[in-house]
């Protein structure tokens, strides 16, 4: 990973070098040469070149200024003011000044909003695909959680409502919600959560007046982050319309009027929440605020809940990309301490254990790094006009989001715990990330939520799993270097998830979907690693990917008896190539592979 970290002799340590570093003041850009190397086969030359300067000027600005930025956001959380000097209902919430900062660099700075959702953002004259774009989200979020959700909801409420909004609302909104100018921007929100209900949206019962030729909101919404943007997208259902599903339509709801008035909603209590702390997450009271229909609804059967599902599904895609970002730090933290922290003579890095540990933050990090690209490339296709990226893209999204966000979890805790007891500190960064990792498990469904969404709908009735499969074996077919006998089991391994995944859904045993969901997940990144890795090393750079492909196979899609002292040459020999900072070239990852 090529990360210097200077570290003093025995003899020159003063008592205070003995505490291990931390990746504080390091380019979290330079230091990642995993996602250097993918760059170079997931981004177009000129893109990728154009891009990259822009790339290590937001990994100086994310290892430095914005790190110190987060962790004062944390000590100085928002603050709700419900009325004014005189007594009126005029809420508004006070932010740290660091808070505001932080929003200037993501909005202002580096536009990760509206990047692909106009040209010319960073010189580029078409908009930015999202492969690219979600590089920014990656190395954002390495630092700084909760303000990526403002800025992911702002990114996709633009586009919904550029997709299917009134155009009085377009008017109004959409040129300041794509806006680097601080003074000029307008934020966008999603308000859909309940108290009668999360995912089960047909309860909801924030209810649509028309009134006087205007919609008028009346009713509570539970969940609501970024509770002051300046434009939310409220999923609610108009009067008179059919129960379920299809009564609902969705409405853009400016917080303020025409008149510089505030609109005729309330926040009235903001959540003291686990994680993104940052981040202003709040309950809303809607008493007839003025309300924009997205579409000619009414009382009648509506399309708002199959419209927001475009956001949801974005913004599914967008949490892999931020638990990527967060395994890269929690893993990067916990390699600099172990080769910073000295136990028994010697720095933890050189245990036999903990090389091991170290390992198992690896394997999942590379795995969703690998996933978030490919996702990000076929999403581009798929918005092109690709049909078959479309159904592609149907599957991938719910599984990168299933399995990364569970991930997250499992890495951010290993990482504290490398850290040792100062991992509990909050002078370190660790324990920050262990509470925000758990976010990801609960926003925009959970694991289960996307389990199901997985088998139930995008095997069960759109057979995506066979595009799945067809494509990851086209990859094999199609990539030299990848040696035959391995390339047979993945296929093998394909097939086999497949087939365990259409007979979940078919048999309607729903508690077996997060296991087709694993091994779909497990496959198809085993066959991305493999591929990856060998393109790489092919073109005389570095081939480990295929290493931890075989990693993969080994741990999740291999059987093995926990009570069988097996083999364990291949892993130790990888981790040796893996655990230092040196290429892998493609014959001796192709020799291991053999073992």
């Amino acid at each position: 990973m090529n990360m210097e970290v200077k570290i003093k002799s025995r003899e020159e340590r003063e008592l205070e070098d003995w505490v291990a570093a931390d990746c504080h003041g390091l380019n979290f850009f330079e230091i990642d040469k995993s996602l250097q190397d993918l760059l170079t086969l997931y981004l177009p030359d000129d893109l990728r070149e154009h891009m990259t300067p822009v790339y290590r000027e937001l990994g100086e600005v994310a290892g430095n200024r914005l790190d110190e930025l987060a962790r004062i956001c944390e000590s100085h959380m928002p603050v709700l003011h419900p009325r004014d000097a005189r007594g009126r209902n005029r809420d508004w919430i006070e932010y740290h000044p660091a808070f505001r900062e932080m929003e200037k660099i993501g909005y202002g700075d580096f536009g990760i909003h509206c990047m692909s959702r106009k040209p010319g953002v960073h010189g580029w004259p078409d908009k930015i695909p999202p492969m690219a774009k979600y590089v920014f989200q990656y190395l954002f979020t390495q630092s700084e959680f909760g303000l990526m959700c403002p800025i992911s909801l702002t990114d996709t409420s633009s586009m919904l409502l550029e997709r299917y909004g009134p155009e009085a609302a377009k008017e109004k909104f959409l040129e300041r919600m794509r806006s680097q100018d601080m003074d000029e921007l307008f934020r966008g929100a999603q308000f859909m959560t309940e108290k009668i209900g999360g995912s089960e949206v047909a309860n909801l019962a924030v209810t649509a007046r028309e009134e006087n030729g205007e919609w008028r909101l009346y009713g509570d919404k539970w969940f609501c982050s970024s509770a002051d943007a300046e434009v939310s997208l409220v999923l609610a259902r108009p009067e008179g319309a059919p129960e379920g599903n299809s009564g609902l339509a969705i409405f853009a709801v400016p917080r303020t009027l025409d008149n510089g008035e505030r609109n005729n909603y309330r926040i009235v209590r903001l959540k003291d929440k686990m994680g993104t702390k940052s981040m202003a997450s709040g309950e809303i009271i809607f008493n007839g605020a003025l309300a924009y229909a997205f579409g000619d609804v009414g009382a009648k059967p509506n399309p708002g809940l199959r419209q927001m599902m475009d956001q949801v599904s974005m913004s599914r895609l967008s949490h892999g990309v931020r638990a990527a970002g967060m395994m890269r730090r929690c893993l990067n933290e916990a390699l600099v301490a172990s080769k910073t922290r000295d136990v028994f003579g010697e720095p933890i890095i050189n245990k036999p254990l903990l090389r091991r540990q170290l390992l198992k933050l690896m394997v999942p990090t590379e795995q969703v790094l690998s996933m978030v690209m490919h996702v990000s490339s076929v999403l581009h296709k798929a918005e092109n006009g690709d049909e078959s990226a479309k159904r592609l893209n149907r599957i991938l999204t719910p599984l990168v989001k299933f399995r990364a966000c569970r991930d997250n979890v499992m890495v951010a805790t290993g990482a504290l715990e490398v850290r040792g007891g100062n991992g509990f500190i909050e002078d370190w960064v660790n324990s920050r990330l262990v509470r925000d990792a758990h976010t990801g498990l609960l926003w925009e469904g959970t694991s289960n939520i996307n389990a199901l969404d997985i088998t139930t709908r995008a095997v069960a009735k759109t057979g995506a799993h066979e595009d799945l499969a067809e494509d990851l074996k086209d990859r094999l077919q199609n990539t030299d270097g990848v040696p035959g006998q391995y390339a047979g089991e993945l296929s093998g391994l394909i097939d086999r998830a497949k087939k365990f995944a259409e007979d979940i859904a078919s048999s309607g045993d729903e508690t077996k979907a997060r296991q087709a969901s694993n091994a779909l997940y497990h496959a198809t990144t085993a066959t991305l690693l493999a591929t990856e890795g060998a393109a790489l090393g092919k073109a005389g750079g570095d081939a480990r990917r295929m290493l931890l492909s075989r990693l993969v196979v080994d741990t999740r899609l291999r059987p093995h008896d926990p009570l069988s002292n097996g083999n364990n040459q291949f892993e130790i020999e990888a981790g040796n190539y893996l655990l230092d900072d040196v290429d892998v070239p493609l014959d001796a990852a192709t020799d291991l592979l053999r073992v």
